[in-house]
């Protein structure tokens, strides 16, 4: 085995890991603020608004998210007022493809973690911050966000790491991400067994990375759990 071509190329696997980081934080943050109302609107009294998310979480949960990346990358090419409109600048470009695809996949999911933390705050404090005479979106911002954020903490974690994981899908679409940068280092080199062992490495250290830092936030948040 030449472990030299892992030093060759290293500066162009280090491109496709900020390609890789830049996917997954602007998708983490878009779908971050879609969550928040489709977590709302699952917990809603009002059918109207909660069998729209409904519909939403259960698609995108029940398809697989190489799918979706392929119905937004090559179907949207199938609508002509879509090409004919400005949006066909942005629809045309992989890179915007891929972070919409996963900023929707992520959503979905992290829409049904909020919705479990929110759930999960005792109903007594509801109750307290209703006798205080809090009004909705005051609770909402001081009391049960909060409160649910320290809760989904390590589920939440889980879905960052399995974006992580997932964005080695944009390679599909011709984006030159970590799994990207690999497979054309691989053609040329003709070495899979040494890149695809570096590209795992780096996913394990960004892993690691990840499972530490909402280690440190799950401890900042839960604090008063462990005093107790």
């Amino acid at each position: 085995m030449d472990w030299s071509v892992i030093l060759e190329y290293w500066p162009r696997l280090l491109k496709g890991v900020w390609v890789t980081l830049e996917l997954v934080a602007l998708s983490c943050l878009i779908g971050a603020l879609l969550a928040l109302p489709l977590a709302l609107c699952r917990l809603s009294a009002h059918s109207w608004l909660q069998r729209p998310a409904k519909a939403y979480i259960f698609f995108f949960r029940g398809t697989p998210l190489l799918v979706q990346i392929f119905l937004i990358y090559y179907g949207a090419s199938q609508f002509e007022p879509l090409r004919d409109s400005p949006l066909w600048a942005l629809f045309a470009q992989p890179y915007f493809c891929a972070v919409l695809a996963f900023s929707l996949n992520t959503a979905a999911y992290t829409g049904e973690i909020l919705r479990g933390a929110l759930q999960s705050i005792p109903a007594g404090e509801i109750e307290a911050c209703k006798v205080l005479g809090m009004p909705p979106s005051l609770m909402l911002r001081r009391v049960l966000l909060p409160r649910a954020f320290g809760t989904m903490l390590p589920a939440y974690g889980n879905e960052i790491i399995l974006m992580l994981k997932g964005s080695a899908l944009a390679s599909t679409i011709t984006l030159m991400d970590l799994t990207g940068v690999t497979r054309t280092v691989i053609a040329r080199t003709y070495t899979p067994i040494e890149l695809f062992m570096a590209a795992g490495a780096i996913y394990l250290v960004l892993t690691l990375l990840v499972l530490t830092g909402f280690r440190v936030l799950e401890c900042h948040f839960n604090r008063y759990r462990q005093a107790g």
